[in-house]
């Protein structure tokens, strides 16, 4: 298995200390990483005065049965395009398959089903997405930006946004209260 393949499925932690504060305690569920680069979805922060029926209404979609819930900040780039993130229970063709975390859409059809109270059991909607050019992501984890870990469904959906950055260092088994912002070098 390549590192490329690794981190697909994988729940990104941003280390103590990350000098870009965009990305202070950030959790990104790793979606695509290969030779052209990656691409996440941030889950650990929502975004501010933005909630699905808001959301759902100014792209012309009656929010029907759906849960007002607040909207992830997905990451700092293209923050006007939309991402669900969801169980693979719901499967159209626009969704890409992200083992063994999670399904990824940006389709208009998916919001229509969750309005509707038939989309996937469990999902999350974010705006924006974080991205890294070709071999960028393997030299900030070098440098120590980052920490993959495993990735486990109940932190992205049954996990509160405030407590899944620490719930993802305890489920690796790192107490996150022991974590340095600087690292020594030998």
């Amino acid at each position: 298995m390549t590192e490329a393949q690794y981190l697909s499925g994988r729940l990104l932690l941003a280390m103590p200390g990350m000098a870009d504060q965009r990305f202070d305690h950030a959790v990104i569920a790793m979606c695509v990483h290969d030779e052209h680069g990656a691409l996440g979805i941030g889950i650990g922060s929502v975004r501010e005065g933005v909630t699905l029926h808001g959301l759902l209404k100014d792209i012309g979609i009656e929010p029907g049965l759906a849960p007002d819930v607040p909207i992830m900040n997905g990451g700092p780039v293209e923050t006007a395009r939309g991402f669900v993130l969801h169980t693979t229970d719901w499967a159209g063709p626009a969704s890409v398959e992200v083992t063994p975390l999670c399904a990824l859409s940006a389709s208009m059809e998916l919001l229509r089903a969750i309005a509707a109270g038939k989309g996937p059991s469990k999902w999350i909607v974010a705006l924006g997405y974080a991205g890294w050019g070709a071999g960028q992501l393997e030299g900030e984890m070098r440098h120590h930006g980052w920490f993959a870990a495993q990735g486990r469904p109940e932190i992205l959906f049954d996990t509160p946004v405030n407590a899944r950055w620490a719930a993802t260092w305890r489920a690796e088994g790192i107490d996150p209260s022991h974590l340095v912002s600087e690292t020594g070098r030998a």
